[in-house]
């Protein structure tokens, strides 16, 4: 034991983002019961290298007794939660891959489908404002299916040559012009950073942007502190692609404000 350098989590402010993992490269912050926790004082180095991922501010290196740093040990337990999580995700995946075949030829609600969302059959929709005196129809914009990330193909036709919007789930809920200030002449794919698996956002992003010629990407998301995982799926799809794809980032307030 001694006085050292070491990770503060203040569990108040912490809310579970779990943005804080990936950038602990000796996985000594882990989320268990929805909060980050240090797992163990010697796999903490005490450098602070995930103080700048925390929305919350909840991350701090403080002075106080504890076991000198394993190094060795850390690296080890590090690779050991690298290794079940893949095996995870490969067990996802294949469960997933069972699911889309199980009806021979594919799932027909996943069958990839590119339309013109000129044809007005099936595409317009009227809405009645409460009060009665105002009718407003709204003509879709959606081009494809699917548009669930985990579901569309990394070679679809509609990427090619597209401006694609990212969006998190939430965001066409809250933001009532949707359709026509986001949507309109985008493909889309959608996603919610807190309920899935980040890294596998990373990679098939990677792979959409390695695999197409995209004009633009823009990323739509709540404010929520958990929802900046989809941003940094993209920016990090972007960077590994090496592609100079321009990256535009929209923030949308829960109560429908565009900021």
């Amino acid at each position: 034991m001694a006085i050292r350098n070491i990770i503060k989590i203040e569990e108040e402010k912490c809310n579970g983002c779990g943005l804080c993992v990936p950038n602990c490269v000796e996985g000594a912050i882990q989320i268990i019961g929805g909060k980050a926790r240090l797992v163990k004082d010697s796999y903490c180095d005490g450098l602070g290298a995930c103080l700048g991922h925390c929305p919350m501010d909840a991350l701090h290196v403080i002075e106080r007794d504890a076991d000198e740093f394993d190094e060795e040990g850390a690296l080890d337990f590090a690779k050991k939660m690298d290794e079940a999580k893949q095996k995870s995700q490969n067990s996802r995946l294949n469960q997933r891959h069972q699911k889309v075949h199980q009806h021979g030829g594919g799932c027909p609600g996943s069958r990839m489908m590119s339309f013109d969302n000129n044809d007005d059959t099936g595409n317009s929709s009227a809405t009645t404002v409460a009060n009665g005196d105002v009718e407003i129809k709204i003509k879709s914009q959606l081009r494809q299916w699917p548009v669930q990330l985990s579901l569309v193909p990394v070679n679809a036709p509609y990427f090619e040559n597209a401006d694609l919007l990212v969006t998190a789930d939430c965001v066409p809920l809250a933001y009532p012009n949707y359709h026509l200030d986001l949507l309109k002449g985008k493909a889309v794919v959608m996603g919610c950073p807190k309920l899935d698996d980040i890294q596998e956002y990373t990679n098939k992003l990677t792979d959409i942007v390695n695999s197409n010629n995209l004009k633009s990407i823009t990323i739509a998301y709540m404010e929520v502190p958990c929802c900046g995982g989809i941003v940094r799926a993209v920016e990090t799809a972007v960077a590994n692609s090496g592609k100079d794809v321009p990256v535009i980032k929209l923030r949308i307030g829960i109560r429908g404000d565009r900021q």
